[in-house]
């Protein structure tokens, strides 16, 4: 049934005065697309008043300006505590403007003042060179959300609202965003969403009929059919729609009393234990509004408004066309600049009371800027989980059940503060960090039958089949200042490539801005690695993510590759310590052998880099022969075998075995603040000495990340090299010439004179690898001897 709300909301005088706020918000919208001065139209506009780029988007903007101008009302009168999720990013010049007029913008930047002096500033630095970007950037208070890349905006309101009871996060929507795939998929977040302990998000449809130079899909879709399709997704769909700004705003004003309403009534039943045992079917809004709302009809006899011209700049020669300069002129004195700001400048006063004050502002509000709101995690301690390792080798663990104990007592320290959740793509369990089940649960808001497990609705283990939606919730929810940590599958996380990007980019900015504080570091736990996809095969071998996360900025990420469960722990441990990085923690999930001590542990960690002198038999006097270096769970596994190997087929052969736990560490210190200087990567590596290196991924990331070490050119490198099937762990290795046969091999060919000196250990190695393609073709499994192999002992 269609939503028909009565319009009485607002008196003539209340609707003047709103209206006069949305004009000034759009002036100054306008104003930073074009103007380099003249902000106030005290002359008539020259071409030296106009920028030499015109950089921006109108389309989406005055739409923007509206929905914030109402909910400022909406804020005053009823006390919220809200924030505005801009999701069409190319808005940035109505939030700016938002923001300069309800004084934050000032505040945060005294150079911009609230006059004619601070709005000539204002607009000259928008998309101009040394000023700030198109887009609802870091740079922008009250911004937590770029919206450069579309599809993100309603999972990050929710991830945003998660544990935050008291916030109400309006989101809106653009119609070209809700053709991507992940913004689809968010829709069905209202499933996640607990009216008792979280806060509400309103979607905001935002249908101005038009993307870039087409028309839209749900634009075009019929009311009848929209109501059908948010009803389908469990919403309680609200609709305003027209042009005329004096019948919109009675609508719009109509329309937000009687969803707040809605939102509160969902709440209270909850909180006060009356709420049916179902999804509740939260409210939302499809806003209907032509593009570029309010902006000129027609350009050179083209129609602009209310089509795909409005877009972006919909006068664009107005220094060297009289014509266009007149059209923006006009335009611009259309919405009397004199009736809104006063001769110095500023905002008039019945228009500045409009605004919220303090930290209602939607600018100011604090979980806008997360920092502000964090706490330290409460951590148990690692040795509590220490893996007693036995003889070196000997005990198989898997590695991330251990973690999983850790991050279940962490879940249970933080079970008050409610600042902690874990994310996922139906793998917790897969993951080997099932017992966080001992603590909480999945949440899950829809019905819940008897036999099902660990369901409930107060779970705090997020699991969803979309890597999208754990990605945005986690981003949501640490910018609005929280911790979490999301476990995937390896070959998987690369669906998030993009979200990540995006993600490293807002911490590089705004850890150089002084007023945004440092938020929890967004950690990533990628397991059912490239290595043990036994069953699954070639489809779900892939390491590569890390050599994406190399590309970022030094200081914002951070790359992990623990060989065993008390590094893990170790590993896991610090990364929920840190803020304002990303860490990438790849481990395995299956039994295998375990090396370090804790307090081995702790201390190989912490260096990040460490020479294994119980598996090295060098002369402590001279330079080995050899140095076999690893990288990774499996890698270390096969070197130690290829080391044993050589040992005992060549006991006069000195070798190093190094092992690598922080990969960036590999880099010089000048490229990465983790990096080893060129004197301490020497004294682990040689300067001359030929290095087997066996990496968990693409070998040609070693390469990259030690260029310019002294003795880059003796390193060799062996990793994945995109050769995969479903077969067994081992044959894996074989296929891609990591096996610890193929690393003893090619470590003689690499000494100078070995090769001539080794050949029946050559020999041997080679019959031993031609003997391993015939078994496990016959019978399925690895040789014996690979599969009872143990480190020998001391």
């Amino acid at each position: 049934m269609e939503k028909h709300v009565s319009t009485a909301a607002l008196n003539d005088a209340e609707l003047t005065l709103i209206d006069r706020y949305w004009r000034a918000a759009n002036y100054l919208s306008i104003g930073q697309i074009y103007l380099l001065a003249n902000p106030l139209l005290r002359e008539p506009l020259k071409p030296e008043h106009i920028k030499p780029r015109l950089l921006g988007h109108w389309g989406t903007t005055p739409g923007l300006n509206f929905i914030y101008a109402h909910l400022n009302r909406l804020i005053r009168a009823r006390d919220l505590d809200i924030i505005y999720m801009c999701g069409p990013g190319h808005g940035g010049p109505g939030m700016v403007a938002n923001t300069y007029l309800e004084g934050i913008y000032s505040e945060i930047y005294p150079d911009i003042s609230e006059d004619a002096e601070g709005m000539r500033k204002l607009f000259r630095q928008f998309s101009f060179p040394g000023g700030i970007p198109s887009h609802a950037a870091p740079e922008t208070p009250g911004s937590i959300h770029e919206g450069g890349e579309l599809g993100y905006a309603l999972v990050h309101a929710y991830g945003a609202a998660f544990d935050n009871p008291d916030l109400i996060v309006a989101c809106v929507i653009g119609d070209g965003e809700a053709e991507t795939g992940p913004l689809a998929a968010s829709w069905h977040s209202n499933k996640f969403l607990n009216p008792t302990r979280d806060g509400a998000v309103l979607p905001i449809l935002h249908l101005n009929g038009y993307k870039i130079a087409n028309p839209t899909i749900l634009g075009r879709a019929s009311r009848e059919d929209l109501q059908s399709l948010f009803e389908g997704y469990g919403y309680e769909p609200f609709f305003v729609e027209g042009h005329e700004p004096r019948d919109m705003h009675r609508q719009m004003a109509a329309t937000f009393d009687r969803v707040f309403d809605r939102i509160r009534e969902i709440q209270e039943e909850a909180r006060n234990g009356k709420a049916p045992d179902t999804c509740p079917r939260w409210p939302m809004i499809v806003l209907r509004s032509p593009k570029g709302w309010t902006g000129p009809k027609e350009v050179d006899g083209k129609k602009v408004e209310g089509f795909w011209r409005a877009h972006q700049v919909p006068v664009s020669n107005c220094r060297e066309n009289e014509g266009h300069r007149k059209i923006l002129e006009d335009w611009m004195r259309g919405y009397d600049p004199k009736d809104l700001f006063g001769s110095d400048g500023r905002l008039k006063p019945e228009l500045r009371a409009l605004a919220p004050v303090g930290e209602r502002r939607m600018g100011a509000n604090p979980h806008a800027n997360g920092g502000l709101l964090r706490m330290e995690l409460d951590v148990p301690d690692i040795r509590d989980y220490a893996v007693d390792i036995g003889k070196r080798g000997s005990a198989m663990v898997q590695s991330t059940e251990i973690l999983g104990h850790y991050l279940r007592d962490t879940m249970k320290r933080n079970a008050k503060a409610a600042n902690f959740r874990i994310f996922g793509p139906d793998e917790t369990e897969s993951n080997r960090l099932g017992s966080v089940f001992e603590v909480t649960d999945r949440v899950w808001m829809e019905g819940i039958e008897p036999y099902d497990v660990h369901l409930s609705r107060d779970g705090r283990v997020m699991e969803v089949l979309s890597e999208h939606l754990c990605q945005g919730w986690l981003e949501g929810y640490l910018l609005t200042g929280r911790h979490g940590l999301f476990s995937c599958y390896e070959a998987f996380i690369h669906i998030i490539d993009s979200m990540f990007n995006q993600h490293a980019k807002w911490l590089k900015v705004t850890r150089e801005l002084e007023w945004r504080k440092p938020i929890s570091s967004l950690n990533y736990l990628l397991t059912s690695h490239v290595w043990r996809q036994d069953h699954n095969g070639f489809s779900h071998q892939d390491p590569g993510f890390v050599d994406l996360v190399a590309n970022k900025k030094a200081d914002i990420v951070r790359i992990y590759l623990p060989p065993d469960a008390n590094t893990l722990l170790w590993v896991g441990d610090h990364c929920l310590r840190t803020y304002d990085r990303i860490n990438v923690i790849v481990a395995g999930k299956q039994p295998e052998p375990q090396w370090l001590s804790m307090d081995e542990a702790v201390k190989h960690c912490e260096a990040g880099i460490g020479i294994w002198h119980w598996a090295s038999n060098e002369d402590d006097t001279i330079l080995p022969d050899l140095v076999m270096a690893c990288a990774g769970d499996v890698p270390t596994m096969e070197t130690l075998a290829a080391v044993d190997l050589l040992r005992k087929a060549i006991p006069e052969l000195k070798i190093r075995t190094v092992n690598v736990v922080d990969l960036l560490a590999l880099q010089s210190r000048d490229q990465h603040p983790h990096g080893l200087t060129d004197q301490a990567f020497d004294a682990i590596f040689t300067a001359d000495k030929p290095v087997i290196f066996a990496y968990h991924g693409y070998p040609y990331l070693i390469h990259r990340l030690t260029y310019k070490r002294t003795n880059h050119r003796n390193i060799h490198v062996r990793g994945f090299i995109e050769e995969g099937t479903t077969t067994t762990p081992f044959d894996m290795t074989v296929l891609n010439e990591l096996d610890r046969f193929h690393l003893a091999i090619e470590a003689i060919e690499r000494v100078p004179g070995l090769k001539e000196k080794a050949g029946k250990a050559l020999a041997a190695f080679r019959g031993k690898l031609a003997e391993h393609h015939d078994y496990v073709r016959e019978y399925g499994e690895d040789i014996p001897e690979v599969r009872n192999w143990t480190w020998p002992a001391a």
